[in-house]
């Protein structure tokens, strides 16, 4: 029989690639970006990656908190293991073990300049009246990466102008570069998918679904997140230029929820709020409501101190109000028929100093809580307690030894004759009818507006909101959250604490404070441990904002006259002089 024959050995493998490098910083990726070393945690982008070592790569459609479509092309860049040796977008590619990116080479500053004029050869290019002139990465990419004419020479498309897509948005839709970032959010964030590109190519535009208007609660957050003028806030629409205004680190008094804002500003007039980045608090986000809550800083304040009522007010003098409020105050202290009424829409600092006078000055044992009437609630932002410092005047109280009793309580107390006269630091109150009843009593009142209860003032104290002054509200979770002033108290109103502080002189209590500073530094500490790691100079001086800056005498620019940026550090003598101006 034959000898079987064995099969041919298999050929011997051939030789792969080389094992991958160890990691240089094990748990972390290292890239090297235009010569720098980064080291990130995986899966960080480009753009992220570069941010790290202060690189700015541009981009429109990328944002850190909605998915990747990486279709403006803005942000290709050059990277050592793109197939091909393509550009890749920045915005989508994740940075890689030993990987070189290079984001200033001769190639991608050609890619940058050909993206934005493909994105400008439509585009109607009407920065002079275009309400996001002065924040627009259109116009500030032109200057950076291309600053080249059109060569267009056929007529532009036409789209439509001035679209309501919703109560709070409009819509320029030539100025429109398709990022898509709004139809993300409203997908992503919002949870409400109400816009979407209708059409296809040069003719394609951002539209609402048919019969779905943009009515979300938080719709205006699209016009944030746009990169260029496309999405307009109806509500600041045309209203000021933004290069003329300045801003303030502030937080939004909507809600409980205490959302850091940039209060936008000027001339003594905010013109809006914008949401500020607090991943704690709001991320980058902010409800409609509270975007237009800063209505009540402008509009129907009360700038001078008056005794009497109806048609028989009378102006009061600046330092002779507070002497009177005492005089009106004093017998109902002895009397035991006196109620202090406290208002959630104030500092922590004007109800430190109010409760210390309440407690001391008045010999009170309980302070009744006001402020405004509840109001919707979701589960992302948005809280039903429309306060921003009710656990701010539950602290302030508690560090008096003060027990807090509702609205409801004090209306049926005056009606039952057992309070005869009420100071009240706020006159906001949750029920307007309750707010009637009070009217028999005396009442002291400190006041920004002329409210309901105002009106039924024997004596009223013109108060200072948020934006005329530095302070700390303490939101529903019992996060402390400092504001800054923005511009100086108007006419001869101050805030709640030096109103309170000067009633208090009144009645005989050695108080005296120059800022909101040093109210928490002298009556902070009655809280204990309340705000935990919490510091006044938990917000850092960030020395003179941005907007109008001094101009030579006779210099004429197109700025309105005498509009020239003040900075109301409470360190500057001006400050003081407001602090202790007489009339």
């Amino acid at each position: 029989m034959a000898e079987e024959k064995k099969p041919d050995a298999a050929p011997p493998k051939p030789p792969g690639p080389p094992a991958p490098p160890p990691p240089k910083n094990p748990g972390f990726v290292t890239a090297i970006v235009d010569g720098k070393e980064v080291v990130v945690k995986p899966g960080t982008t480009v753009i992220e990656a570069a941010k790290a070592v202060g690189i700015d790569i541009p981009y429109y459609c990328y944002h850190k908190r909605l998915s990747i479509a990486a279709n403006c092309r803005m942000c290709l860049v050059e990277m050592s293991n793109a197939p091909g040796g393509k550009l890749m977008p920045a915005c989508q590619m994740p940075v890689a073990e030993g990987v070189t990116v290079k984001t200033d080479t001769p190639r991608v500053k050609d890619q940058q300049r050909a993206t934005l004029e493909f994105l400008l050869l439509n585009h109607p290019v009407d920065c002079s009246i275009c309400d996001q002139a002065g924040e627009c990465k259109l116009q500030d990419y032109y200057m950076a990466y291309d600053r080249q004419p059109s060569r267009l020479d056929v007529p532009k498309v036409v789209k439509g102008k001035r679209v309501e897509l919703g109560p709070t948005v409009t819509l320029d839709q030539e100025r429109c570069i398709l990022c898509t970032r709004c139809v993300r959010f409203m997908r992503e964030v919002a949870e409400n998918p109400q816009l979407g590109v209708a059409q296809r190519g040069n003719e394609s535009f951002i539209t609402t679904f048919p019969g779905q208007p943009l009515d979300d609660k938080y719709a205006g957050n699209v016009v944030d997140i746009c990169p260029v003028g496309a999405l307009t806030s109806t509500d600041f629409r045309f209203r000021g230029r933004v290069w003329f205004m300045s801003s303030a680190r502030s937080v939004c008094t909507g809600c409980a929820r205490g959302c850091n804002t940039f209060l936008d500003y000027l001339n003594d007039v905010t013109y809006r709020y914008r949401p500020r980045e607090n991943d704690a608090v709001n991320q980058e986000w902010m409800c409609d409501d509270g975007r237009t809550s800063y209505k009540y800083l402008n509009a129907g304040r009360v700038l001078v101190a008056r005794e009497g009522r109806g048609a028989n007010a009378q102006p009061l003098a600046r330092k002779v109000a507070p002497r009177r409020a005492a005089e009106v105050l004093l017998p109902h202290v002895a009397a035991g028929s006196l109620a202090v009424l406290l208002s959630p829409v104030a500092s922590l600092e004007d109800l430190l100093v109010a409760c210390k006078v309440a407690k001391e000055g008045l010999k009170v044992a309980e302070v009744y809580a006001g402020g405004r009437a509840d109001g919707w609630q979701d589960d992302f932002l948005k809280r039903a307690d429309e306060n921003p410092n009710r656990k701010g005047l539950e602290l302030a109280a508690a560090a008096y030894g003060l027990a807090v009793r509702p609205f409801a309580d004090l209306v049926a107390a005056a009606g039952a004759g057992k309070v005869k006269a009420l100071w009240a630091v706020g006159t906001e109150v949750p029920d307007a009818k309750g707010a009637e009843k009070l009217g028999a009593l005396e009442v002291v009142a400190q006041s920004y507006g002329d409210t309901a209860l105002a009106q039924h003032a024997t004596v009223l104290l013109p108060a200072s909101p948020h934006s005329e002054m530095d302070g700390t509200f303490v939101n529903f979770e019992g996060r402390a959250q400092r504001f800054e002033m923005a511009y100086f108290p108007k006419g001869e109103s101050r805030p709640h604490w030096a109103l309170a502080a000067e009633v208090g002189a009144a009645l005989g209590l050695p108080l005296a404070f120059a800022s909101g500073r040093e109210v928490f530094a002298a009556l902070g500490p009655q809280l204990g441990g309340a705000l935990g790691d919490f510091a006044w100079d938990s917000l850092p001086s960030t020395g003179k904002r941005l907007g109008i800056v001094p101009l030579a005498a006779g210099t004429v620019d197109g700025r309105l006259p005498g509009n020239r940026d003040r900075v109301p550090s409470e360190t500057t003598e001006d400050y003081r002089r407001a602090m202790s101006r007489t009339s």
